[in-house]
């Protein structure tokens, strides 16, 4: 028994070295890096070797490692702390949304013709109206004079356009993201879409947002709204905290477009011929296959809730997709006339073309600079 208590007391005492002998270690080595000399010495050989951030890393001693994985373990934080901020972004655009409502509501009016605008509502200067206002070639008159003519020939006799035609139609066929998605047996079906509307989840709710495209009756199908809705998410992924940018759709439903008899755009009927291999009789058989359009929209590529990763095209769409209903929601409804008129696609032109001109602009700059310090007489 002596002797394995004996035994016993000294592998405790092996232990409690080893761990002064760590601390000690521990402690010289801050000690070191409090050291100007060292810390040179240490700045040279990474000046010296092949510098990357990882190769950086792997240098520096455990203490200061232990801090990096402390700033770390804040910067999640951080990423949870934003993950809540965009919650309250959330409720705000449902607050703000209920405010612009009224004016989209009376919008709608104006494009179905349902109401006219008042002489205030309608009062806007253009460039166009004040051209006109300053032609003085008598031409320019009996033209405006006859299209004026024309227009309240056409009023009287009925035939006068009701509304705004085609007003979201057009916007389709102006914004290249969505024209590639129509097909020519879409148009007629879309000249029927009156309105679209963006709605958000209730308070308490999971976030999502939720597309309405609302339309006329019409030969195609007999819903009066398609929905679609994209689920989304505000929280920093366990895996990969640091991926975190803000809220992301991670998954969207459509609905069921009850098309009327013959008239579904998303199928397509083939025939196909189908030989006996006995008697050697052939036979022609039909089947419906899929067929591209734009209604295709509402149904989407569901994401696999099994964790099974989805294949590299159905991937492809399915960020296409949440790219769409992103751009719906930030950009086409809330800004639809100036899409009809081309306005703000003139505006996102312009702004894209203006940035690569800047920087070509600070390129040349720069290479400039160089060369009057190489060549130390720069030419005139």
């Amino acid at each position: 028994m002596a002797d394995n208590s004996k035994t016993d007391d000294t592998a405790s005492d092996s232990v409690e070295t080893a761990k002064h002998a760590s601390d000690k270690k521990e402690k010289l080595a801050d000690q070191v890096m409090q050291n100007p000399q060292v810390l040179a010495a240490l700045q040279e050989r990474l000046d010296n070797s092949s510098h990357t951030p990882s190769s950086y890393i792997e240098t520096l001693p455990k203490a200061v490692k232990r801090r990096i994985d402390a700033l770390k373990q804040l910067q999640v934080k951080c990423a949870h702390i934003e993950a809540k901020f965009y919650e309250e972004v959330h409720d705000l655009e449902r607050k703000y949304a209920a405010l612009y409502q009224p004016l989209f509501d009376k919008r709608r009016n104006f494009v179905t013709g349902e109401t006219e605008p008042t002489d205030a509502e309608s009062n806007w200067d253009s460039e166009n109206e004040d051209d006109e206002k300053l032609a003085g070639d008598l031409k320019n008159k009996v033209v405006i004079e006859e299209k004026e003519s024309a227009a309240a020939a056409a009023a009287a006799a009925g035939l006068f356009p009701k509304g705004i035609p085609d007003f979201w139609f057009t916007i389709f066929r102006n914004v290249d993201m969505l024209s590639e998605l129509v097909q020519e047996y879409d148009e007629p079906i879309l000249k029927h879409l009156q309105d679209i509307k963006v709605k958000f989840s209730e308070p308490g709710q999971p976030m999502s947002f939720s597309l309405e495209f609302h339309f006329e009756s019409n030969d195609y199908f007999t819903n009066s709204v398609l929905t679609k809705t994209y689920k989304m998410k505000s929280e920093p992924d366990k895996t990969d905290p640091f991926s975190f940018e803000g809220p992301e759709i991670v998954d969207c439903e459509g609905c069921t477009i009850e098309w009327k008899k013959g008239k579904n755009v998303t199928v397509k009927t083939i025939k196909k011929k189908q030989k006996h291999k006995g008697r050697g009789t052939v036979r022609t058989i039909t089947k419906q296959v899929p067929n591209d359009s734009f209604f295709n929209f509402f149904s989407p590529i569901k994401v696999s809730g099994d964790g099974e990763s989805l294949d590299e095209d159905s991937e492809f769409t399915l960020a296409t997709d949440f790219e769409i209903g992103h751009f719906f929601r930030e950009r086409i409804v809330p800004r639809a006339v100036l899409y009809f008129t081309g306005e703000a696609i003139e505006d996102d032109d312009n702004f894209e073309e203006g940035e690569e001109g800047e920087e070509e602009e600070l390129e040349g700059e720069e290479e400039g600079e160089e060369e009057d310090d190489t060549e130390g007489d720069p030419k005139v």
